[in-house]
C-alpha cells in the first residue's frame, strides 16, 4: 500500500536533488570503488571487493526507497488551504497555559521537520494535537512528560 506524502514546493526540489545526486554522483563512484577492487585479483578473497559491492546494495536500496518516495510524493497548493484551522503548512502561534511562553510552529510533512527553524511534522504529538484546531481553541496535547495544554492564538499560511 502507498503512503501519499505531502510536500511544499521547496522540500519536493530538495528531495530530487538528492535522488539526482545519489544516481549521478554516488552510483558511478560504487561501480569505480567495484572495478578497482576486482582490479587487485582474486575475488574469492578479496574483502575490499565484497566491501564495495555491499555499498553497492545498500545505495541502490536507498535510491530505489527514495524513488518510492517521489512516486507517491504530492505538492501542497497553499493557495487552496484554509486558514480558520490548523492544517499542513499552517504556521500556528501558541501559548503554553503553564509556563505563559509563546512560540510558533509550522506544520509540515515529517522528512522536512526540522525543529532548529520552527518546522514540526504533522505526524509528531504536537502537530496532530493541533491539526483541526481554531483560533481561540485550547488543545490539550499528550506528550511523553505528562499533558501540555496551549492555546491558539494565531493561525497563518507559511
Amino acid at each position: 500500500m502507498s503512503n501519499v506524502s505531502y510536500y511544499t514546493k521547496e522540500g519536493l526540489q530538495k528531495l530530487r536533488d538528492e535522488l539526482n545526486q545519489l544516481k549521478d554522483v554516488e552510483r558511478p563512484k560504487a561501480s569505480q570503488a567495484i572495478a578497482e577492487a576486482r582490479d587487485k585479483g582474486d575475488l574469492s578473497e578479496n574483502a575490499e571487493y565484497d566491501a564495495a559491492k555491499e555499498a553497492q546494495g545498500l545505495l541502490e536500496l536507498k535510491i530505489s526507497k527514495m524513488e518510492e518516495i517521489l512516486s507517491n510524493a504530492r505538492l501542497i497548493d497553499e493557495s487552496q488551504l484554509d486558514t480558520s484551522k490548523v492544517l499542513v503548512l499552517s504556521t500556528v502561534k501558541l501559548k503554553n497555559q503553564t509556563n505563559g511562553m509563546e512560540m510558533k510552529y509550522t506544520l509540515v510533512a515529517e522528512s522536512e521537520a526540522d525543529l532548529k527553524t520552527g518546522k514540526i511534522s504533522v505526524s509528531s504529538p504536537i502537530g496532530k494535537g493541533l491539526l483541526g484546531k481554531k483560533v481561540g481553541d485550547t488543545a490539550e496535547i499528550t506528550v511523553p512528560s505528562g499533558t501540555l495544554k496551549f492555546d491558539i492564538l494565531e493561525i497563518t499560511r507559511a
